[in-house]
C-alpha cells in the first residue's frame, strides 16, 4: 500500500501489550521494531508497564501511518495480546501566541526594537513548531501516558467558551507545564475522530517523583479541574526493546 502521510504532523501509536509467556514467536516482535526504527526518522520507545495491567508497551512514531499499522500488525503476530491502544497526531497548539499577539506584547513593554525582537521570535517559534510536530523523543528513565478530553458537561462546556477565553485559559495551564521544564517533558499528541479520546499526553522524566508533581499541581489550575477529563494512566521503565521482551517474559 501507499503511504498515508498526515498534511501536519506524525502519526502516533501507543501500544500496551499482555505477554503470552512460553508461547513462541517473540522474535516477531522484536523485528517488527528494528524494521520500524531502521526507516528515518521513525522512533519507538519500548518500556516495561509498571503494575499490573500490562506487561509491555510501545510508543512509535513517524510520518506514514501505513507503516504505524504494519509495526502494529507484526507486533501483534507475536506471543502478545493489546489490553490498550491508542492513535493520535502530534500538533501545534491552536492556542500558541501569534505574531501579532508578540508584536503586542513588544510594543506594551517598550522594546528598543520591535523588528528585530520579533525576528528573534519567529526564529524561536519555528524551531518550536518542527519540535512539537516532528519530535525526536529523548531517552528517559520513566514514560507516563493518559488520554484525556475536554468536558462538554452543562455548565463546564469547553466547547461553549469563546476563543478568547479558551485562549486565557490555556495559557494559565502552560505556565504550570513551563515550571517543569528540563524535568519533564511533554508531548502533546491530537486524537479527536482519530481515537475515543481528544487528546493523548506523554510524559518523560528521569525522577518519577516529578512525573506525580506535574499532574497534581495541574489538577489545580481550572483547565484540569473545571473541564478536564481524563482515561486510564500508565506507566513504565524505559528500556532497550530487547530488554522489555525479556522483562515481560518473552526472552
Amino acid at each position: 500500500m501507499a503511504e498515508v502521510r498526515p498534511s501536519t504532523g506524525w502519526g502516533v501509536l501507543h501500544l500496551l501489550l499482555r505477554a503470552r509467556r512460553g508461547e513462541p514467536g517473540a522474535e516477531r516482535v522484536l523485528a517488527s521494531v528494528e524494521d520500524f526504527t531502521a526507516t528515518e526518522p521513525n522512533q519507538v520507545i519500548a518500556f516495561s508497564v509498571l503494575g499490573g495491567r500490562a506487561d509491555l508497551g510501545l510508543m512509535a512514531l513517524g510520518p506514514d501511518l501505513d507503516a504505524l499499522d504494519r509495526l502494529a500488525k507484526r507486533v501483534l503476530s507475536g506471543p502478545v495480546e493489546a489490553v490498550g491502544s491508542f492513535v493520535s497526531l502530534t500538533e501545534a497548539s491552536e492556542y500558541t501566541s501569534t505574531e501579532e499577539d508578540e508584536r503586542a506584547r513588544l510594543e506594551a513593554e517598550g522594546a528598543a526594537d520591535v523588528e528585530a525582537a520579533l525576528a528573534e521570535w519567529r526564529a524561536r517559534m519555528a524551531t518550536y513548531l518542527d519540535h512539537r510536530l516532528h519530535p525526536r523523543l529523548p531517552r528517559r528513565a520513566l514514560i507516563a501516558f493518559y488520554p484525556m478530553s475536554k468536558s462538554r458537561r452543562p455548565g463546564a462546556n469547553w466547547y461553549e467558551l469563546g476563543f478568547g477565553e479558551r485562549k486565557r485559559l490555556m495559557g494559565g495551564h502552560a505556565r504550570v507545564g513551563r515550571r517543569y521544564a528540563g524535568r519533564v517533558l511533554q508531548l502533546i499528541t491530537g486524537a479527536t475522530g482519530l481515537d475515543d479520546w481528544e487528546w493523548g499526553v506523554t510524559l518523560l522524566a528521569d525522577d518519577p517523583a516529578a512525573i506525580k508533581e506535574i499532574v497534581y499541581e495541574m489538577r489545580f489550575d481550572e483547565v484540569s479541574a473545571r473541564y478536564g477529563e481524563f482515561g486510564p494512566f500508565w506507566v513504565g521503565l524505559v528500556m532497550d526493546p530487547a530488554d522489555a521482551l525479556a522483562r515481560a517474559g518473552l526472552a
